[in-house]
């Protein structure tokens, strides 16, 4: 279970018990029936915020998926300061049925962190990668750097991020997640292979979005601004 849900899940289950004492001491059946539909929104919550344990896809030269979801979107970038080149961005996009904790898609070093405040659009469309609320990371090991993205959706009004810049992160460990639905976006540069598709469902952790050659370091990076 994620942390950032127990209080939503202890709150609910509080007015839950107190609307089941009063159906029973009333008899009345709108309490009876606000007692069920807490009860329901109980389990929801308990659902969504389950943080399952993964069995962390191990090799050379891969980038796994930050992200539970289905792949919506797959286009080119031009040059990046922080990345020195263009490449390709990779859309993820969490339903409410997906499990909603990001993890790290590469070994490395967090070398910038920045919030940029936006809308929240529905986070299945495109215009939501560039107008909507979201979280920005950079990363960077000494084979390949990439920039992360964590999008609001609709419902979705809180982005939670652990890490900040300078943290030392391993690939696969969780580092935050966005409350009920939402985007993830990852920013591949054009040494990285991709190897997922649209419409394809990956996993965090486990699902491999890409791959690079670990025989050449990269290259001295340029003032990121």
């Amino acid at each position: 279970m994620a942390k950032e849900g127990l209080n939503i899940i202890f709150f609910s289950l509080i007015l839950t018990i107190v609307f089941f004492l009063l159906s029973v001491l009333t008899r009345s059946k709108i309490f009876s029936g606000i007692t069920v539909l807490f009860l329901v929104i109980t389990l929801f919550i308990v659902f969504f915020f389950r943080d399952p344990d993964r069995e962390i896809t191990q090799g050379e030269g891969i980038i796994l998926s930050p992200a539970d979801g289905r792949i919506v979107e797959i286009a080119p970038f031009s040059e990046n300061g922080f990345l020195n080149s263009g490449g390709t961005k990779v859309s993820i996009f969490l339903s409410l049925w997906d499990v909603h904790i990001n993890r790290n898609p590469i070994s490395g070093v967090v070398k910038y962190s920045k919030y940029i405040p936006g809308g929240f659009n529905a986070a299945y469309k495109e215009k939501a990668s560039f107008e909507n609320e979201q979280n920005e990371l950079g990363l960077e090991n000494e084979q390949v750097k990439l920039i992360l993205k964590q999008i609001a959706g609709t419902i979705a009004r809180r982005i939670v991020c652990r890490i900040k810049e300078g943290d030392q992160v391993k690939i696969g460990e969780r580092f935050g997640m966005i409350k009920f639905g939402s985007r993830v976006e990852i920013f591949l540069p054009e040494k990285v292979k991709v190897l997922v598709k649209v419409n394809q469902k990956v996993k965090a952790g486990e699902t491999v979005i890409g791959t690079y050659d670990v025989c050449h370091p990269w290259p001295e990076s340029r003032t990121f601004g």
